[in-house]
């Protein structure tokens, strides 16, 4: 089935910026008024210390603020140490919905986004009016929503999943209940194709994990027959067909700390190769490259987080991360019982 989605998803990630670029809003981090001599990984040491903080960083950030968080993880590594973190502020360094979801889980906890603007193209591609007519069409079917889509999003799903652990929700839904799997149709695809499940998919996908050339992968391939490829669930099936190992983002750091093989090919987000680099210095490390000649590789959205802007929202405590209490309630329950059934 097809469905119409926002179309922010499939534009390139050079439009995107220039986009976010032309936004203005009150709430949008003003580095130009840090002094330049600041020292900021020691200014925001202190006011993590000072303000009972804790800085949580997804693996697709930049290097640096990675290196200065307290905790760096894929998306259900961050839910769990949001969820148990007795700190009184949280700074997300990720993007909306993340911070959305440590917010759902930490209600007590104040959650701050370095920059607003910092969304997610698979998040946009599943506008909650539009999902809600969407799964009108199956009233009895079990709502499996991938971690990567907005509060409204989870409040409509009977559970959450990610990467790491879909295939083991799926399999956890009786066989006599149908399944919509939204909002990525790749990943969706992928774990109908892992437990032998009939899954509805919405029909979203991420720009990054959809840019990537298999031309110029196989051309990689040829130029480096002893590198193993290894791929996100979110790359296109025709991708995914030719990886030598296929994993959520934690698994492909696991898989290449691990390996016995000295050379891979990384189709995924480009962040994630700082923490390979640190794990596993010896290995070679050969990032899948776009369609054409752009970054696409990296995400433009969480590369708006920089740590200026980092060392703002500790210091100003905003922008504030705010979920309807209502909405909250019934994400709660979805990522609650994520949690739970992939323990």
């Amino acid at each position: 089935m097809t469905t119409n989605f926002n179309k922010l998803s499939a534009e390139a990630p050079a439009k995107i910026f220039a986009k976010l670029a032309s936004v203005s809003h009150a709430s949008f981090p003003n580095e130009s008024s840090i002094p330049a001599d600041i020292d900021l990984l020691a200014e925001i040491n202190r006011l993590k210390k000072e303000k009972n903080a804790v800085l949580l960083a997804h693996y697709y950030q930049e290097s640096e603020i990675q290196d200065s968080a307290d905790f760096v993880g894929d998306s259900l590594e961050l839910a769990r140490a949001a969820q148990s973190t007795k700190a009184k502020l949280i700074v997300f360094a990720g993007v909306h919905f993340m911070a959305e979801g440590a917010k759902i889980l930490n209600p007590s906890c104040k959650v701050v986004l370095p920059d607003l603007r910092a969304g997610c193209s698979l998040s946009n591609s599943c506008p909650p009016l539009a999902f809600a007519r969407f799964r009108s069409q199956y009233p009895n079917h079990f709502v499996v929503s991938y971690i990567n889509c907005s509060a409204a999003i989870k409040a409509q799903s009977d559970v959450i999943c990610t990467s790491s652990n879909a295939v083991k929700i799926v399999q956890k839904i009786p066989k006599d209940r149908g399944i919509i799997f939204a909002p990525d149709r790749n990943l969706g695809a992928y774990v109908a194709k892992q437990t032998g499940r009939e899954l509805v998919l919405w029909q979203g996908t991420c720009i990054v994990h959809e840019t990537f050339s298999e031309r110029k992968i196989a051309a990689l391939k040829v130029e480096h027959p002893d590198a193993l490829l290894i791929a996100h669930p979110e790359c296109e099936p025709t991708l995914l067909e030719k990886a030598d190992f296929i994993g959520s983002t934690s698994a492909l750091l696991k898989f290449v700390v691990e390996s016995k093989h000295m050379k891979f090919i990384i189709a995924t987000e480009e962040g994630i190769l700082h923490q390979m680099r640190r794990k596993a210095p010896e290995k070679v490390l050969i990032p899948a490259p776009p369609q054409n000649t752009c970054e696409c590789n990296e995400c433009p959205y969480m590369k708006l987080n920089t740590l200026e802007k980092v060392y703002l929202a500790l210091k100003n405590e905003a922008p504030e991360i705010t979920v309807p209490e209502d909405m909250g309630k019934k994400a709660f329950l979805a990522l609650s019982r994520m949690l739970e059934w992939s323990k």
